[in-house]
């Protein structure tokens, strides 16, 4: 049961980033306004980004934290 919903979760998860890498990818050939986004995906990012860096060693952590989620391997289960 749990195996099925973290299989559920991670399928989920990596449908996400590839709808945020469409949203991306379409903001830059078309602009922000493309009316299916509904948000400026880019500068969320940026803005994201912008505030991790603000706050030094906290937000390095926080990035490397990110960056190790999304790093994993599908199958591999901690």
């Amino acid at each position: 049961m749990m195996q099925n919903v973290r299989e559920w979760l991670r399928e989920v998860t990596e449908l996400g980033l590839l709808l945020v890498a469409l949203a991306v990818v379409l903001q830059l050939l078309f602009g922000s306004s493309i009316p299916f986004i509904g948000g400026n995906v880019v500068g969320n990012i940026t803005s994201l980004v912008a505030q991790l860096g603000q706050n030094g060693l906290v937000g390095l952590i926080s990035v490397g934290i990110i960056l190790y989620l999304f790093q994993r391997r599908p199958g591999v289960v901690a």
